[in-house]
């Protein structure tokens, strides 16, 4: 898969999420900055950027009235936002993509080293690395992207989250990838990633209309990678959003 249908898919993701701001922007950009920390070979820095911007992919198949609750998930409604990262997998096998790491950050971004994530409870070395080093990605930017309900500054809440990734290195997270994130953060590498997109304002202005073609893209591809037989509804409902916020073409 091309970066261009990628941007189209994740971009259709943002629409149906929106609680999340640009989440998915700046997590692509955090595992550009920690892939070449680590010295990837391009072409796995490329792959790894791939698995970030569609890591989310399944959220597609999350109802919204899920994904927007402000208050806590029922038991039922948390096995269903559980599934994301397998419906996201489930998609992209059924589009033809084939790499290993874009599908294992895909499938496995929500697994923790001692085995209490999810959705396979994979632990230690079980767990693909790259996902592991997306986890410590995702859960930083959890803890510091623009949310309805966050009132703290960003510098406060960017080093209470070093913190938390630093207390459950081992645990949850990949020890060598909480490393190189926080030595990126202490160098000040990471800063205008931080800020980018997460403002409201920033976030109202700077994100363009998708075009008709990138809606179409989308739509082809997630029309496509449905199971067979599956009801469309939900797809036509997040393209018609989609058209409804183009203004060029």
């Amino acid at each position: 898969m091309d970066f261009k249908l990628a941007n189209a898919l994740g971009r259709i993701v943002e629409l149906k999420d929106r609680s999340t701001g640009a989440h998915t922007w700046r997590v692509t950009m955090y595992a550009q900055a920690m892939a070449e920390a680590d010295r990837m070979p391009i072409s796995e820095v490329m792959s790894f950027m791939l698995g970030a911007v569609l890591h989310d992919l399944g959220k597609i198949d999350v109802p919204g009235e899920i994904l927007s609750k402000p208050s806590g998930l029922t038991d039922i409604e948390y096995l269903t936002m559980r599934r994301h990262p397998i419906d996201g997998w489930e998609r992209l096998r059924r589009i033809g993509v084939e790499d290993p790491l874009v599908l294992n950050v895909v499938r496995s971004h929500h697994e923790r080293m001692d085995g209490s994530g999810y959705p396979d409870g994979l632990s230690g070395s079980d767990i693909p690395m790259e996902a592991r080093w997306f986890a410590v990605i995702d859960a930083f930017d959890a803890m510091t992207g623009l949310r309805p309900y966050r009132h703290g500054t960003r510098e406060k809440d960017a080093s209470r989250a070093i913190e938390e990734l630093r207390s459950l290195s081992g645990t949850w997270y990949e020890p060598r990838a909480v490393e190189t994130f926080e030595a990126l953060y202490e160098a000040g590498r990471l800063g205008s990633i931080l800020d980018h997109l997460n403002d409201q304002n920033g976030l109202e202005t700077a994100a363009p209309p998708l075009s008709k073609e990138v809606i179409e893209m989308a739509r082809d591809a997630l029309l496509q990678s449905n199971p067979e037989g599956a009801d469309h509804r939900h797809i036509d409902d997040i393209i018609k959003l989609a058209q409804h916020r183009e203004i060029r073409s």
